[in-house]
């Protein structure tokens, strides 16, 4: 029998879990972060190869969710210095790259910023026609001065054919190695969210090298040799040469994991999912069996991008979150926390701070620590804060769910055990076996997607026939990324009229995802 391994970082712990080939979980656990995050991630490979006993050339897939990248973005940290091209001179020169993003961010980055002819109209022909010679000029001006390469052309998602050149040319005069981020490869319509994402991208190249390569050593260390995967965040997977040249597609992936896992544990296809941690409360959307995106511009770490996003609200509400009160009565739960500290902190675990896990002991909703070191407490008042606490999920509930009638909400996550069994706007509540390593589960049965994001002109055939080739285009490449052919099924298809354009002109997304194919070779990069 063969197994997968799913491993997701979070900020207070690695979670991981080990499934057969019938997707039940054999082994499971739930470790400390550590300052060394690839330490922690083979602590818990050591754990679940014990709990299971099998041979470690049983597992023929390793899937990792982690926030590696998101926390380089948010702490400005480890951001390699960059060669950014804008392809659009003259008509984008009133406007330079770089414009929106927050002054503290542009002094953590070191961007050589270009901006050359170049581009395309909206529906594919030429712009203005690419000036090499002075690209060429420009990547010698920065030879050994930067680590990565990024490109950002006009409507480069209709047509990268300039973007695909510049990439070409830069790695001819800087070398093989170097890193690539075409902004047609990542972002959709939108020149200066599309142009962020691709510098970002670029600046990650780094994170994602030492990540990529810390991943593969530790498992190798334990004898694993399968094929690498790494979550992105529309609950997909991409491989481990993709996360190289893409490593900003994992941000946001542990919200993702913990949606697909809550579906996952549940076979629940629509349901709202509250993932509660440590710090924090995710309340996400189950969707025909996949995350629900966000119609919204990405923000990540002030700077907004053009890559569509899973529409997650978070609340500072987890396991840690203090629980303070006024001199007139009023309560106050977080956003302050004593996060991973919670077991040295809190009353339960013979701590003098008073912690949103203590208030659900209290309440007998959950059975963690020594509920006898909560006797002083009134319990009046500990039902004052429960009923405060679990208001603050309601209320997102009730944002959250944008049908005309209650949905099912899956409890999953670290403190999935601090909620009732009972939820207003809920038509009922579940808690599932495993909900603790939801976010591992996830990321271990997670399938492969394609896609497709263009914009195309009606006039010449139907809307319908536009659809069609988007649909073709979306499976092929999802097949090309792993997925099984006969498990390739469309999982978002919308069209987008657009009225500021000329003719009948309409924007069209389309997304399919399938099963990956176990026929894959461990050595992908």
């Amino acid at each position: 029998m063969n197994y997968s391994m799913g491993i997701d970082v979070g900020g207070t712990h690695t979670d991981a879990v080990l499934l057969n080939s019938q997707q039940e979980i054999v082994a499971f656990t739930k470790q400390p972060i550590t300052a060394d995050v690839m330490q922690g991630i083979g602590r818990a490979v050591e754990v679940i190869l014990a709990q299971s006993s099998i041979n470690p050339a049983q597992i023929d897939r390793a899937m990792l969710g982690t926030t590696h990248c998101t926390n380089a973005i948010v702490e400005r940290k480890n951001l390699e210095p960059v060669a950014h091209f804008r392809l659009g001179a003259p008509a984008t020169l009133a406007v330079l790259p770089l414009v929106n993003i927050p002054a503290n961010f542009r002094e953590k980055l070191s961007v050589h910023l270009f901006t050359v002819s170049g581009g395309y109209h909206y529906d594919g022909q030429l712009l203005a026609a690419l000036d090499e010679e002075m690209i060429r000029r420009q990547l010698y001006s920065v030879k050994g001065l930067v680590s990565a390469v990024s490109v950002c052309g006009v409507f480069s998602p209709v047509m990268d054919t300039q973007e695909r050149l510049v990439g070409e040319i830069a790695q001819e005069i800087l070398g093989p190695d170097i890193a690539i981020s075409l902004s047609s490869e990542i972002g959709c319509i939108g020149l200066l969210e599309r142009e962020n994402a691709a510098i970002l991208n670029a600046a990650l190249c780094g994170v994602a090298q030492s990540l990529t390569n810390g991943f593969k050593e530790t498992l190798l260390q334990h004898n694993i040799s399968a094929p690498l995967y790494f979550g992105q965040n529309d609950g997909t997977l991409m491989p481990v040469k993709q996360a190289r040249r893409l490593p900003i597609l994992t941000i946001a992936s542990g919200s993702t994991n913990s949606i697909c896992g809550a579906a996952m544990l549940t076979d629940l296809e629509d349901a709202l999912v509250v993932d509660i941690g440590g710090t924090t409360t995710d309340v996400g959307v189950l969707k025909n069996g996949f995350p629900r995106q966000s119609s919204l511009a990405a923000e990540i770490g002030g700077v907004r991008t053009s890559f569509r996003m899973p529409d997650i609200t978070s609340i500072g509400l987890g396991g840690g979150s203090l629980v303070t009160f006024d001199s007139d009565g009023t309560i106050h739960v977080g956003p302050k926390s004593v996060g991973y500290q919670l077991t040295q902190h809190s009353l339960v675990f013979g701590g003098d701070t008073l912690t949103v896990t203590d208030i659900a002991v209290a309440n007998g909703w959950a059975n963690i620590g020594d509920p006898g070191k909560l006797a002083h407490l009134c319990s009046k008042q500990m039902q004052r804060v429960a009923s405060h606490y679990v208001a603050m999920v309601e209320r997102t509930l009730e944002r959250m769910n944008t049908s005309l009638s209650d949905m099912p909400v899956i409890l999953v996550g670290g403190g999935a055990c601090l909620l009732p069994i009972g939820l207003r706007g809920a038509s009922k509540v579940i808690r599932p076996a495993h909900a603790s390593v939801a976010n591992a589960t996830g990321v271990a049965i997670a399938k492969v997607s394609g896609s497709v994001d263009t914009i195309v002109s009606t006039g010449t055939e139907t809307l319908e026939a536009c659809l069609l080739q988007a649909e073709k285009q979306a499976r092929k490449a999802a097949v090309e990324a792993g997925a099984i052919p006969d498990t390739v099924r469309i999982i978002e298809l919308e069209s987008l009229p657009l009225g500021y354009m000329p003719g009948n002109t309409v924007r069209i997304r389309a997304k399919a995802a399938g099963t990956l194919s176990t026929c894959l070779s461990p050595d992908q990069d």
